[in-house]
């Protein structure tokens, strides 16, 4: 078994630490709200005092913070992890920053340091339950050597060379934020249009939105929102891909437009709530927990 240093224990990463040491790898955990570590270190972790201690012993470090700016503090900041890696350990993050961001990191950490770009899609639930998919920017070897260790966490996939991993999850989150606020506009025209709700539901779960439209169906129908995925985080995304379609000359009015709508979302107050409770904002309703 490995020695393994996690950093960031949020809502998706500490289900993930916990498969880890679950897995039987001798575990390090660190997160800036210290008590976001004592159920780890209740079951059998090591809480380290900064990103720096967690690190210094450790064969593989993983990182899964919020936002490019936590990342780049949690890496490069006073006491970060940077200053304690060295020659021959792996370097794995797990966030959702992009490419850009991951390739700025990599090439600030000290030489010797394998860097591999690995961000998850799924939910709270799906990472209690090890069944995330997991993009994996690496070289063939670098891979191998992460593969046993990203396993516990659900299924591996190589997508391609470094920063592939970061670049396959914006595009897997511009389809997410697409997908939902397309499920809004047409619940909106429907309404507009006198249709009963249930009907059109029913109508959308026959139509290419059906994933998103089982997947949110209750949140919807409830008026309750619990998140599984946070609105701030989607909105995050849409940002990010809206970023990195400029930088690469490419324009996606359709992505444009749905992170309007998250934005519009979390100025309401549904930040924290579920990434789906901008259906409520779209079709002028309140969202609830």
């Amino acid at each position: 078994m490995a020695k393994i240093a996690f950093l960031g224990l949020g809502q998706m990463g500490a289900p993930m630490a916990r498969r880890l040491l679950q897995a039987g790898h001798q575990l390090t955990v660190w997160d800036r709200t210290v008590d976001h570590a004592k159920p780890l270190a209740a079951e059998g972790a090591a809480a380290a005092g900064s990103p720096a201690q967690a690190s210094a012993a450790a064969e593989f470090v993983i990182t899964m913070l919020s936002t490019p700016d936590a990342l780049q503090d949690v890496v490069l900041g006073e006491n970060g992890l940077a200053r304690a890696l060295g020659s021959g350990q792996m370097y794995i993050d797990m966030s959702t920053v992009g490419p850009d961001t991951i390739r700025s990191i990599a090439g600030k950490l000290p030489k010797g340091v394998a860097v591999v770009d690995a961000p998850v899609r799924g939910s709270v639930s799906v990472a209690t339950e090890g069944r995330l998919e997991i993009f994996v920017g690496a070289s063939d070897a670098d891979f191998e050597r992460v593969r046993p260790i990203l396993e516990s966490l659900g299924s591996v996939a190589r997508v391609g060379g470094f920063g592939a991993g970061a670049a396959m999850k914006l595009v897997a989150n511009l389809a997410l934020g697409t997908s939902i606020t397309a499920v809004g506009e047409a619940l909106g025209l429907a309404e507009g249009l006198g249709l009963e709700r249930a009907a059109v539901l029913n109508m959308l779960e026959g139509s290419p939105l059906a994933p998103m439209v089982r997947a949110k169906r209750a949140n919807i129908e409830s008026g309750h929102y619990p998140p599984a995925f946070k609105l701030r985080h989607a909105a995050k995304d849409l940002r990010l891909v809206v970023e990195a379609a400029a930088a690469a000359g490419r324009d996606v009015k359709v992505s444009s437009a749905s992170r309007a709508w998250l934005d519009s979302a979390a100025r309401r107050g549904a930040a924290d709530l579920d990434f789906s409770a901008v259906v409520a904002t779209i079709v002028g309703e309140e969202s609830q927990p």
